[in-house]
């Protein structure tokens, strides 16, 4: 048996720009956090839940993605209407998305979602499992999560 994903860890520049995003924006609660200079933090979830995402304030720049490591985060909802309600929020606050509005994974794939990035230049992603509705995917010879 495989291990399962316990929760990502990201590198941020300035974890109070984060929070405004993963936390007011994206809705995750804090569960816990450091507030120690030079040792800021924050783990993010479910109320009451487990940890999905912890800040680590310790990046001395934004995030390259021409190196290896972290390629993108995705996050999943229930219902395209969810998504359409994230990217909406999203777009008022000025986040830099990847592609224009809801698209497919694949051309003709029934999932899809939004492509975003967080204030460090993260690339995130939103889906549904079902209800892009003939939306069309950025590359037809590759999955849409891949390059953006």
């Amino acid at each position: 048996m495989a291990p399962h994903l316990a929760h990502a860890g990201l590198n941020v520049t300035d974890l109070d720009r984060s929070l405004a995003l993963y936390r007011d924006l994206l809705g995750f609660a804090v569960l816990a956090e450091g507030k120690e200079d030079g040792r800021r933090w924050a783990m993010l979830g479910e109320p009451g839940g487990a940890p999905l995402v912890t800040l680590w304030q310790q990046a001395q720049g934004s995030y390259d993605s021409g190196r290896s490591g972290l390629h993108h985060l995705a996050l999943a909802v229930d219902s395209i209407d969810r998504v359409r309600a994230y990217e909406t929020a999203l777009r008022a606050a000025g986040v830099d998305f990847a592609h224009d509005g809801v698209v497919a994974h694949r051309e003709g794939g029934a999932t899809g979602g939004i492509f975003f990035h967080d204030p460090d230049g993260i690339r995130l992603e939103i889906s549904a499992p079902l209800g892009p509705d003939g939306a069309t995917a950025p590359h037809a010879d590759a999955p849409t999560c891949g390059f953006f």
